[in-house]
């Protein structure tokens, strides 16, 4: 697949308000992946679970501190195995995109068994992911043997997004029969040119995400660094519609990288949401 970062387009279009509503139950797991991991295996974290009540964990662990919470269960409304990752709060979330652990560094093939060479990933954000993957993935085949399920939805908001979009490639290769999605908010760019087209490549049309008004996370680490965002996402403007943006890294005004095409032009308080209403980590913040 070829380089379609920086895209203007004029074909850009908007979500109905039924379409938006569909990401709730999925805004909900992001914001839950804040709480507690003896609240989401017991599925009491307050409002975020109330909101998609049916929901069965499965497994759930992390630290908050060294490891991010996350937690796998299963969701028999919408049929797929859910995975949630942490994110972190707006005063830590931009020294860990721009600190020393920023720099690109080779995806490693011990996880990614599939990938050649030539993709490069976030080192902070790898590391991260590294110390739950295998954890997670066992987790994953026990829900989906458990309830007979091929269809996994990856989810996380900030920091938890951009685990979560390494997961899901990871484990659409560990588990090559399974259909798996993706769903992040406030996703920070995660990988090079390379490492963009394989997302779009290995998950086509299965990738969504949303980023808030003038959010600067979601144009961090620049593009000038070597890092591109894949396709799938969809900006939330000032009047509460949602476009949505093709290609990788659009450069229209009614996209992240045109509305906010400097840090300091950004709103940090943009971050947390709202995301049609939900306001990631309110009911159990780190």
């Amino acid at each position: 697949m070829g380089a379609t970062t920086s895209t203007t387009t004029s074909t850009l279009s908007t979500l109905t308000t039924t379409q938006i509503d569909s990401f709730t139950p999925y805004t909900h797991y992001a914001s839950a992946g804040y709480c507690n991991p003896s609240t989401t295996l017991s599925w009491t974290c307050g409002a975020d679970c109330e909101a998609n009540s049916d929901f069965i964990p499965v497994a759930s662990g992390g630290d908050g501190s060294d490891v991010q919470y996350w937690f796998v269960g299963y969701d028999p409304t919408l049929s797929t195995v859910i995975v949630s990752h942490q994110g972190t709060n707006v005063d830590t979330i931009l020294p860990i995109i721009t600190d020393a652990d920023f720099f690109l560094t080779p995806i490693d093939t011990s996880l990614f068994t599939t990938v050649n060479s030539g993709v490069y990933v976030h080192n902070g954000f790898a590391t991260e992911q590294a110390k739950t993957a295998t954890n997670v993935l066992a987790a994953v085949q026990t829900a989906m043997s458990s309830y007979s399920s091929t269809t996994v939805t990856v989810t996380g908001h900030s920091l938890g997004a951009a685990i979560s979009l390494l997961d899901a490639l990871y484990l659409s290769i560990q588990l090559p029969n399974a259909m798996v999605n993706f769903v992040g908010y406030g996703l920070p760019r995660v990988g090079n040119q390379a490492f963009a087209n394989l997302i779009d490549s290995t998950l086509p049309d299965r990738v969504a995400h949303v980023n808030n008004e003038e959010d600067p996370v979601p144009i961090l680490p620049g593009e000038v660094l070597g890092f591109v965002h894949p396709s799938g996402e969809k900006h939330i403007m000032d009047n509460g519609s949602w476009v949505v943006c093709p290609g990788q890294d659009n450069d229209s005004t009614e996209c992240s990288a045109g509305d906010v095409p400097t840090i300091l032009e950004g709103n940090i308080e943009d971050h947390d949401g709202p995301y049609n209403g939900v306001q990631m980590g309110s009911t159990c913040s780190t």
